[in-house]
């Protein structure tokens, strides 16, 4: 790599540093193109050689907090199940894993899902990608709890549970209604992923 490319992708680490921080402090109202160019000590201009457009920028931010959260959740259930009670463990597991990531990182975590591509822009495909898999954490223990479903099936199943678990997470933690205490929130995102999995586990009994 030379000199001139070393010192650009340096800049532009910088630069998504930057972009990090002003969203973990202020959230998305926060990050001002002028002071992260002044941050980084560049032109504002210059900030557009680094990154396509702001849209690139944001997404760059949310890729490394979605890398953050991979690891939170393989973290949170390392083993895979075998069972139908081990899956609805690993389901529980990784629901909490969820919440408490976002409970931590509250302003990048809600970027994630508050950002909007301006108009007539696409999210890239590599973006995309990253989002999709993260579903695997809810896909796989759902193969022990739905064996014969097609696959299908199971995707829709993995974003329903996932957008129910997140609209109790995201709601709890919202200031501007009645933040539920940790505790309860916890129980009440466990006692979902379980009354979810107990009704899974008596449909393929049936």
């Amino acid at each position: 790599m030379s000199t001139t490319a070393a010192r650009r992708e340096r800049q532009r680490a910088q630069l998504i540093d930057a972009a990090e921080r002003a969203i973990a402090e202020k959230g998305l109202a926060g990050l001002k193109a002028r002071e992260l160019a002044q941050e980084v000590g560049c032109a504002l201009g210059a900030i557009y050689n680094l990154v396509q457009d702001m849209d690139e920028l944001i997404l760059r931010v949310g890729s490394r907090t979605l890398a953050r959260l991979d690891a939170a959740l393989s973290a949170a259930a390392p083993q895979a199940p075998s069972t139908p009670d081990q899956a609805t463990d690993v389901l529980v597991a990784v629901a909490l894993g969820y919440c408490a990531f976002a409970r931590d990182n509250l302003q990048l975590w809600r970027v994630l899902f508050e950002h909007r591509m301006a108009e007539g822009a696409t999210v890239p495909e590599w973006a995309v990608t990253e989002q999709m898999t993260m579903f695997r954490h809810i896909l796989q223990p759902l193969g022990v709890l739905m064996p014969d479903p097609d696959e299908p099936e199971r995707i829709l199943m993995s974003r329903t549970l996932f957008s129910a678990v997140h609209g109790v997470v995201a709601i709890g933690l919202e200031e501007k209604l009645i933040a539920v205490p940790r505790r309860e929130l916890d129980h009440q995102v466990e006692k979902l992923v379980r009354l979810v999995c107990r009704g899974l586990s008596k449909t393929v009994a049936a």
